[in-house]
């Protein structure tokens, strides 16, 4: 089976706490395509997701933080 990934990244403009960082990053988890988020410990505002473009398009990622309040776009394809 040949499953096609992609991988984007997403900054997001606010500044999150550990709950709020934690938040964000389950809630990508939780999307029906999303294979793996990456948020490093020195730039917690950019996400790395790897994704399966068949089953999520980028800019629906960019959505899930806006659902819960917060700015983002994609600044990497």
């Amino acid at each position: 089976m040949n499953i096609d990934l992609a991988d984007v990244t997403l900054h997001v403009d606010e500044a999150l706490d550990a709950n709020g960082l934690a938040n964000l990053e389950n809630a990508f988890r939780q999307r029906e395509g999303v294979v793996s988020v990456h948020v490093e410990q020195k730039h917690p505002h950019l996400f790395v997701l790897e994704y399966n473009p068949k089953l999520v398009h980028s800019k629906d990622l960019v959505k899930i933080p806006q659902f819960q309040g917060l700015h983002a776009e994609l600044i990497g394809l």
